[in-house]
């Protein structure tokens, strides 16, 4: 459930979109230009709704759903059919713009991709281990929500898998809080955030590689 304090934030739709590969689940991650929005990092494709994504009488996820369909395919020319909502992400306070954000697994419609000039600099399907791996090598850039749910595709086996059990998807309200090495970055299960006293749920970002903690 959107929390009241963030219900009347801009929202977006991203596609995680998944694929089988020869060792197992394979993720499709572009880098975006080193300018504008998250600019040089890997992300999911998506992005804000547009008018033409809202239907009156539709909900948000509704909404949302139809807006990463078309940013993605505005972004690689894929055509999604099979998605599925896998959670709401809602930025920290004071971050200059807050868009709250969902995520849906999506299949791979196989096709070729077709990058859009200008919006994406690059292409790669990966494994959420080896991305997670290169990201801590400081090869490519994660924010935390992509880092995030890439860990949580780790024990993913198949798409099949992955699309018939997600369940209701949560909301991650981050939050940031600087430290002498980096920032934590962490959620509601977390102590920090009002839980019980010893309670993880956060990502430890003081230098490479990032550590995930979940109690």
């Amino acid at each position: 459930m959107i929390s009241a304090e963030d219900d009347d934030l801009p929202v977006a739709g991203t596609a995680v979109i998944l694929r089988d590969g020869d060792d197992g689940v394979e993720v499709l991650l572009l880098r975006r230009p080193d300018h504008g929005s998250f600019a040089g990092a890997w992300v999911f494709p998506g992005g804000a709704l547009e008018p033409a994504d809202r239907i009156e009488g539709a909900g948000e996820v509704e909404d949302a759903c139809r807006a990463a369909v078309r940013e993605t395919a505005e972004e690689v020319d894929l055509e999604l059919e099979r998605l599925a909502p896998l959670s709401c992400w809602v930025p920290p306070a004071g971050v200059p713009k807050r868009i709250r954000t969902w995520f849906f697994l999506a299949e791979d419609p196989g096709g070729e991709i077709a990058a859009a000039p200008g919006e994406v600099a690059e292409t790669r399907w990966m494994s959420p281990s080896a991305a997670l791996e290169a990201h801590g090598r400081g090869e490519i850039e994660l924010w935390p929500p992509t880092w995030r749910t890439l860990h949580g595709l780790l024990d993913v086996r198949d798409v099949e898998q992955a699309l018939t059990t997600a369940g209701e998807p949560p909301e991650f309200r981050t939050r940031r809080v600087p430290t002498a090495g980096g920032a934590i970055f962490h959620w509601d299960g977390d102590e920090l955030a009002g839980a019980p006293a010893g309670a993880r749920d956060r990502i430890v970002a003081e230098g490479l590689p990032w550590r995930y903690e979940r109690s």
